[in-house]
């Protein structure tokens, strides 16, 4: 008595294809994206460097309450001062609130980072997460106390008010997104116009029919 060896069943090349190229093409959108993560990281490393660097410069050059030494005439000066508020010395009696706010802000640009798709949003989302940090740094670990430390400013405005570069990265960063936003390009660096454009295509494309054994039997009798 002999028995057969039954054949195993073997995939579509079609479905292996398909695997194979959905593969391709996740491991292609993984790449480009791990170069924009690094991207955000890097500018948000500039800037917070760059702000510390300054306000540690600041605080060795300049003294607290002088006169503002002028750079640009009456427009742009150098005076240190210790904010406890946020910008333009607003909700000076609220540090802790701030500080508080200031680190969910982080919380959410670092998850956003994780979806990036555009080198502008990369720069955008740096810029802004390390203008964050930098002032974040100071509420945590200068004076009076540890999340209620007063931020240092020395980048006196005319009389308006007086910044760090920290505060220069997150307004630069702020006109980048809306700048973004108005363009339409998502954080995925998609625009939301080749979409609807995508979707107008999709419906008016006619549906592709297989011939089924109705159609091959009628063209049968047809050569017939």
């Amino acid at each position: 008595m002999s028995t057969s060896a039954r054949p195993e069943p073997t995939e579509p090349a079609d479905a292996v294809a398909g695997t194979e190229s959905g593969t391709d093409t996740s491991t292609a959108r993984r790449g480009p994206r791990r170069v924009l993560v690094v991207w955000t990281v890097v500018f948000a490393a500039l800037v917070l460097v760059l702000d510390q660097l300054t306000k540690w410069w600041a605080e060795s050059s300049l003294t607290l309450g002088d006169d503002t030494i002028p750079l640009l005439g009456s427009l742009l000066g150098l005076r240190l001062i210790y904010n406890p508020g946020a910008a333009l010395s607003i909700a000076t009696g609220m540090t802790w609130l701030l500080t508080i706010v200031v680190v969910a802000v982080v919380v959410v640009i670092v998850r956003m980072v994780s979806r990036i798709g555009s080198r502008a949003w990369a720069v955008a989302l740096g810029l802004l997460l390390g203008g964050a940090l930098g002032n974040l740094v100071d509420r945590f670990f200068r004076e009076p106390g540890f999340a209620r430390g007063h931020v240092v400013d020395f980048i006196a405005y005319a009389n308006w008010f007086v910044g760090n570069v920290a505060d220069i990265a997150i307004v630069a960063a702020a006109v980048m997104i809306a700048v973004l936003s108005v363009l339409g390009i998502g954080l995925d660096g998609s625009r939301h116009g080749d979409d609807e454009a995508g979707d107008e295509v999709g419906d008016e494309a006619e549906p592709i029919t297989e011939p089924g054994p109705t159609t091959v039997r009628a063209d049968r009798e047809e050569e017939r």
